[in-house]
């Protein structure tokens, strides 16, 4: 495509924006601020005289504390989530722990599943997991250009939680349904990959409390899954026990992120090095260059002395072994481990990558340790 039909596209697309994004004049003369928090107020009052505390709520759970925290209701199944980071961005994926073995369905276990920055947002009695939508963007200073994107392009609501108690800032909502579901897509690959129409029986179904645990920078949810069908495919009959009736484990991951305090400095990406990273289309750049901004993926590395041509990082690049390794593959994953220092040395960093065993006292499902 020319640059003058690119361009072009790009105008017409910005102006349909503005007009979108422009309220008609007599919705912008309500005084919609003023009844919104009217009706926050009257509604934290009427909460209040109505919604248990956390704490009564929660008597007799067991108690997950950590990033996230969880209660575990263990007469009635249920796991709740405690939320307070409310408008604060952070990172929700799934992977598959256990699954149907390695083959062309897809379903391998260690599987990563989608991956998204995700926000809570509270509205009166619920609370919204939303996912913004960054495939479009306007890094600007302009405020009313980036709503202008940031309206263009719809964001997505990935789960609504009813609020059963609160506490203060801090809310309680019931998250069984949230987690017992196909969040990893195993019903549609079955159904893709030609091995019958399965679906997710709940009643065999539950939370897998042995791999949910909570962390200061992170919160793990685990749960079994079980998927049945009347008609199974060839490749579930040669792999499961009982075919009409398959069982995996899906896990749940939320994660802090780092904070954007100007000190990572973004790498565009060079399309003559095979290097992963991500990609979007800022509509704040100027016509003449592209749309579509390309960054590499890259450690958070800094030099303690940024003017020596060789210098130890501020924080190095630790990765740590799993002690259940056994030898030779241990000494062996160590040293070629080690090896990587080289690479990093040759552009100014000294012990910047360094390979340990995990200590005794930690838990590899912590995202502080990075676990081969």
């Amino acid at each position: 495509m020319s640059a003058r039909r690119i361009s072009r596209s790009r105008l017409v697309t910005a102006a349909a924006m503005l007009f979108v994004s422009a309220p008609p004049s007599f919705l912008a003369a309500a005084p919609v601020g003023a009844q919104q928090a009217s009706a926050n107020k009257t509604g934290a009052a009427n909460e209040q005289t109505t919604l248990p505390t956390i704490e009564e709520k929660t008597r007799g759970m067991l108690k997950r504390d950590g990033f996230v925290p969880v209660y575990w209701n263990e007469n009635d199944g249920k796991i709740w989530l405690e939320i307070d980071r409310f408008g604060q961005e952070l990172l929700h994926y799934t992977s598959l722990p256990a699954g149907l073995g390695q083959n062309d369905i897809g379903l391998n276990r260690g599987d990563l599943g989608p991956r998204q920055v995700v926000v809570f947002r509270r509205v009166g009695p619920q609370v919204l997991m939303v996912e913004p939508n960054y495939k479009y963007r306007a890094h600007s200073d302009n405020p009313m250009e980036r709503k202008a994107v940031e309206d263009g392009f719809p964001a997505s609501v990935l789960w609504g939680f009813k609020v059963a108690a609160r506490t203060g800032a801090r809310v309680l909502v019931d998250a069984t349904d949230f987690f017992i579901r196909y969040w990893h897509g195993v019903v549609p690959t079955l159904k893709r990959t030609r091995q019958g129409t399965f679906k997710l029986d709940k009643s065999r179904s539950a939370i897998y409390l042995e791999r949910t645990k909570a962390f200061p920078k992170n919160t793990e949810v685990e749960v079994t899954l079980t998927f049945t069908s009347d008609q199974p495919g060839p490749l579930v009959r040669s792999i499961a026990e009982t075919a009409g009736s398959i069982t995996v484990r899906e896990h749940h991951s939320f994660v802090n992120l780092p904070p954007l305090d100007g000190s990572y400095k973004p790498r565009k990406a060079d399309p003559r090095a095979g290097y992963g990273g991500i990609s979007y289309f800022d509509y704040s750049v100027p016509i003449s260059e592209d749309l579509q901004q390309q960054f590499i993926a890259r450690h958070r590395l800094k030099k303690k002395n940024p003017r020596a041509a060789m210098s130890d990082p501020v924080e190095p690049i630790i990765y740590y072994l799993d002690p259940g390794t056994p030898e030779p593959v241990r000494s062996a994953l160590l040293e070629g481990g080690s090896w990587w220092n080289q690479a990093f040395e040759a552009a100014g960093y000294r012990n910047a990558f360094q390979m340990r065993m995990l200590p005794d006292t930690a838990d590899p499902m912590d995202m502080r340790y990075n676990v081969v």
